[in-house]
Parts: C-alpha cells; structure tokens; sequence
C-alpha cells in the first residue's frame, strides 16, 4: 500500500483536544499524518505535545521555520483544516498569512493541494457578515467547506454539540477529494 501524507492542521476550538483519536484513525487508514496547530491550539495541548510527536512520528509545528532550515515534514498529499475556527476561516480567505497553519493552505491553494475544512464556529459568529464571504472565497478557491447541512452546522454560543463534532464527515471528505475513496461504516 503506498503510504499518503497528510497534515492535519488544527484550530483553538473545543474539537482540537480530540486530535488524537484522529492521528490514531487516520494512520489506521494508511496516513502519514503531520500535525500542524495554531499557536493557541497548540497552547491548549501544551502538555500532550511530546505525545503527539511520538504519535505521529514528525514535530508538530505551529511556527514557521526560520530560513535555512530544512523542512522537517514531506509533502503533503492532502491536508484537513479541522476544527477552523472564525479567526482561521477568515485569515486563510483574506490570505493574511502571519500563522503557519494559514500560510501553508493559503499556499496549499496555489499548489492544488486537495483541502478539506470543517470550520467549528457557534451561530453568534457564523452571522458575522465576513464568515459567510469567507466560506464562500474558500470554496469558489476549491476547498471543500464542510459547513451547512452535511457538515458542520453552528450551535448556540456556550451549548455543547450533541453528537460531538462530526470527525468522520470530515476524513470521509478528505479520502474523496484525495481519491482514496471512503472506509467509514
């Protein structure tokens, strides 16, 4: 089985602190799974770091590299922005790039990356007037937005998901846009 790479880019949001059971699904799937997180998604998993390395076999990078540096991941063959937050759906739209994770899909899009995200906003900033602009640049750009009916659908701020975030959704869109074809039963 050939082996496909995946970065698994990460937001601050309740879903992140499941990222492990994810890596864990998708290497069980044939993914080298890198892990990429925002800077306060990796503040929130400070204390699971060393074991997200060990997991995954590859730093976890929420920095850019300085130059000269070699890059330390292989090249992506898919990647999945989840959860995105508001902040992450807005910034990777506008192409402001001042994150690792936003640079990497922003350029991602200029390379034709196959890119699935799974924003994980509550329905006070879903009517934001940008969100929805962004939602639709991002698709309009061929990212597969799971957002609305079949993906991810805003609830009330401060109320807990029933269902808990819907992770197979997303990895089941992923292996399609990346032409591995769903395994989810």
């Amino acid at each position: 089985m050939t082996v496909r790479t995946l970065y698994l880019f990460g937001s601050a949001a309740p879903p992140v602190l499941d990222v492990s059971r994810v890596i864990g699904s998708m290497r069980d799937r044939g993914w080298d799974v890198c892990l990429g997180l925002t800077p306060s998604a990796a503040r929130w998993l400070g204390e699971q770091l060393p074991d997200l390395v060990e997991l995954t076999g590859h730093p976890v990078r929420s920095e850019y590299k300085l130059p000269g540096e070699p890059d330390v991941w292989p090249r992506a063959d898919a990647i999945l922005v989840a959860p995105a937050s508001f902040n992450t759906v807005n910034r990777w739209a506008l192409g402001i790039t001042s994150s690792f994770v936003v640079g990497v899909v922003a350029e991602g899009i200029g390379k034709g990356i196959p890119m699935v995200t799974m924003p994980c906003v509550n329905a006070a900033y879903a009517r934001h007037p940008q969100f929805e602009r962004s939602v639709e640049t991002l698709r309009a750009a061929g990212v597969d937005v799971l957002y609305g009916e079949g993906g991810f659908v805003p609830n009330q701020p401060g109320e807990r998901r029933s269902g808990g975030f819907p992770w197979g959704v997303a990895v089941d869109a992923l292996e399609a846009v990346a032409g591995v074809g769903s395994r989810c039963g």
